[in-house]
Formats: structure tokens, sequence, C-alpha cells
């Protein structure tokens, strides 16, 4: 925990900034790709969201105070380029086929799971926003409650109920394949 402190004062300090910056593109980049991969599916649309969140969070240094961790930080501005480009492609696309999901994703050169790992993305790609992110920082990253809630702002009882409705939800997704 010092290590962050230090590197979140360096980040406050102008001439440390960009050393500090640097350090934390370095440190932060894996984790963010995956926690955005899966929200975005695709390889390349996860490379657009990771830069832009490093964009926004390099032009937004003067609006971070150290006060939360520089991974929940990161966190929420990726999670939030993620859904603004759900949002613009769900704007872009009048229809489109769940099956497509599995299908590009079993297509995609990136992607190493199985079948049924791609069922499951399929799945949890038909859900609405916020089930879906709620579920993917649950399941995926096995982020507690109190944490998402810091992260998303809302609170952990309205968490649980979308995350349970999303489980619900995914289980009768695969039920109706059976």
């Amino acid at each position: 925990m010092t290590d962050e402190r230090d590197l979140s004062a360096q980040l406050l300090n102008p001439e440390t900034q960009r050393s500090a910056f640097e350090r934390v593109v370095r440190l932060y980049s894996e984790q963010l790709y995956w926690q955005i991969r899966r929200i975005v599916l695709t390889h390349e649309d996860a490379d657009d969201v990771l830069q832009n969140t490093f964009l926004k969070a390099w032009n937004g240094l003067d609006g971070f105070h150290g006060d939360a961790k520089i991974s929940t930080w990161l966190s929420r501005i990726a999670i939030n380029e993620s859904l603004d480009l759900l949002r613009r492609n769900k704007q872009q696309t009048i229809s489109t086929e769940e099956a497509s999901v599995a299908n590009s994703l079993m297509a995609d050169r990136y992607f190493d799971g199985s079948e049924i790992e791609a069922q499951l993305q399929e799945a949890v790609a038909s859900l609405p926003d916020v089930q879906r992110t709620v579920f993917q920082l649950r399941y995926f990253e096995e982020m507690k409650y109190s944490d998402m809630s810091q992260l998303l702002n809302t609170s952990e009882g309205s968490l649980k109920a979308s995350y349970h409705i999303a489980v619900k939800k995914i289980s009768e997704f695969f039920k109706s394949r059976d």
C-alpha cells in the first residue's frame, strides 16, 4: 500500500507526473486490458478502449486527488469507456444476432477459449449493460461488492440484485440451448 501512496503522490507532483504515469501504464495495462476485453469482447475494441482509458486518465490527472486507489480510478474510467463503446455500437447497428458473438469470438485469433466459453460470453453479451458489468466484475474479476459499490457509485444491495438477475438470465440462456 505504501507503493500505491508513493505512486499517487508522484502523480500529483508536476515534476514526477510523467514518469509516474508511465509506471502506471506499465503496472495496470494488462489488468485493465482483460477487464475491458470481458466487456467489449474483441481484441481490437479492447485495445482502443485501453488507449482511450489512458488518454482520459492522463488528461484528467487534475481530477485525481489520490483519495481512491489508482486501480479503482483507472477501472472506473475503463468501464465507462467500455460502456460508451457498447452504446455507440448499439446505435450503429439496428439488430445483431446473438450467435454472432460466439461466432466472432471463435473466429478471433486472440480468443483462445473453448466453445462453451464463447457461449458464456454470448450469454453475458445478451445482458443489459449494467447487469453485464456487474456480472463480469463479480464473476471474472472476483471483485467484492464493497469495491464494486465504490467503483460504480451505487449501493451494494442493487449490485447484488443485478448480479442475481444476471446469473438467472445466463442460466436461462443455457437451458434454452439444451
